[in-house]
């Protein structure tokens, strides 16, 4: 074999390497850390509440407690620039306030976990929500700590590995969760669940501080607010310092973003990207059981082969960013998320076929995490080094937003449309946003701020 033809092949081993890098590898236990408290407020509580006679009312109450998750930008100005006394000097900003969050994590986990439901419904869910925020407030030091410590090729991988990690810790707190309280109480689960959020706590421990960088722009930004300051005797003093501190925390990201020309077309190409992918996601199950599926067979498939490709696609996806870059992955995965609805269409024709199913999950699925892994790393590189924690939660808030908003018209389109036309339909819901993001790249091509 010449040499010419061993270069594609090396290029691409090399892409795959990146995953032996120590800090993409550091954010598989980061990710799980990130994802065992999810299942504690929402499916296993759940189902302990129904156990143990909770009325469904207030259970569907209970989905609530996702609330911290979708605003959680309100406090990440917070995080982002508070240093947290003693810890903060002695760990670092982003370790400190980690470490903070998974020990409120273990306490108010195994608070949970010894309320009564039934005698105390309103303690059972304070301290749900409180599991809630302590945990969003994990994800917002977390997402800026994988963005601080990443170069730009390695968002992808990042992105992969975190959400990997992510998904195991789901399924601990999860699955897991659920089959040691067979054997033992709610009470000793749940203890057992706050006690592995030492994994993340030894993370932590185990890796460096990200250094504190500035960028030219926030460095530009918050010179013009001191000066200002200076030269108005009324605003200097206490109420100056607390002045300047809430314009560099809380204005100072947002006005940075909406600084960039084009800003307002990225954050629309956020909505649009995942715009086809959440319509025919939102209908899937539905769509599944009226062509005869069973509950079992949709489970079955949908564990082994939906879980196996969104894993999978999320590690391709990586490699794919390393390889060829953000903006071209970011056209090929959603390219591949458009083609993968037409695979609904194809088993809407055949009707109950369980292979056709399982190629239709695994498909979506696989292309669905190869989208994730490039999106994840685009909104990542969107971020400004001086704030990264508020404009990551920021635009990823926007974007669960925007995935639930404009994918809850998918009911009434399929009410009014077969199924093949409704998801012929989702694959031409994809073609905007792949058109506005190439548009947005040849008439703003997007520079992500660094430090100087």
């Amino acid at each position: 074999m010449s040499q010419n033809e061993e270069t594609p092949y090396r290029r691409w081993l090399e892409a795959c390497r990146v995953y032996t890098d120590r800090r993409v590898l550091s954010l598989l236990f980061f990710g799980f850390s990130s994802g065992l408290p999810l299942a504690l407020t929402f499916g296993t509580l759940s189902l302990w509440l129904a156990e143990v006679g909770v009325s469904k009312t207030t259970i569907g109450l209970f989905a609530l407690m996702g609330v911290p998750y979708t605003f959680k930008f309100f406090w990440a100005p917070l995080v982002d620039r508070t240093l947290i006394p003693y810890l903060g000097r002695r760990l670092g900003r982003r370790r400190s306030w980690t470490i903070v969050s998974q020990l409120a994590l273990m306490a108010t986990i195994a608070g949970l976990g010894a309320t009564d439901p039934v005698v105390q419904p309103g303690m059972t869910a304070l301290l749900a929500l409180l599991v809630a925020f302590c945990s969003a407030t994990q994800d917002i030091v977390i997402d800026a700590y994988r963005v601080e410590i990443l170069k730009t090729h390695q968002y992808g991988a990042g992105a992969a590995t975190l959400v990997l990690g992510y998904r195991l810790g789901m399924l601990v707190s999860g699955a897991g969760a659920l089959y040691l309280a067979s054997y033992v109480s709610w009470f000793a689960t749940y203890g057992l669940m706050a006690l592995l959020m030492t994994v993340g706590v030894i993370t932590v421990l185990a890796n460096p501080e990200p250094e504190v960088r500035q960028s030219r722009e926030s460095a530009e930004q918050e010179a013009r607010i001191t000066t200002y300051l200076e030269t108005n005797p009324r605003l200097q003093g206490k109420w100056g310092r607390v002045l300047a501190w809430v314009y560099g925390a809380v204005v100072g990201p947002f006005a940075e973003f909406m600084g960039r020309r084009g800003w307002a077309l990225v954050l629309l190409f956020i909505l649009l990207y995942k715009f086809g992918d959440a319509l025919a996601g939102v209908m899937g199950n539905p769509f599944y059981v009226e062509l005869g599926f069973s509950k079992i067979e949709i489970a079955n498939i949908s564990k082994a082969f939906g879980l196996a490709a969104t894993i999978f696609g999320g590690i391709v996806g990586g490699v794919l960013v390393n390889r060829i870059g953000i903006i071209k992955s970011l056209v090929v995965c959603g390219i591949l998320q458009m083609l993968s609805n037409l695979m609904f269409a194809v088993l809407a024709v055949a009707g109950k076929d369980l292979f056709l199913l399982a190629m239709t999950i695994a498909i979506e699925n696989l292309s669905g995490g190869m989208g994730t892994a490039a999106f994840v790393a685009y909104l990542s590189s969107l971020c400004n080094v001086a704030y990264t924690a508020t404009q990551y939660a920021l635009l990823s808030s926007f974007m669960a937003f925007g995935r639930t908003l404009l994918s809850s018209s998918g009911g009434w389109l399929a009410d009014h449309m077969d199924w093949v036309s409704f998801f012929v339909l989702t694959t031409g819901a994809a073609i905007p946003g792949l058109l506005l993001l190439l548009w947005i790249t040849r008439r703003f091509p997007q520079v992500s701020p660094r430090e100087t």
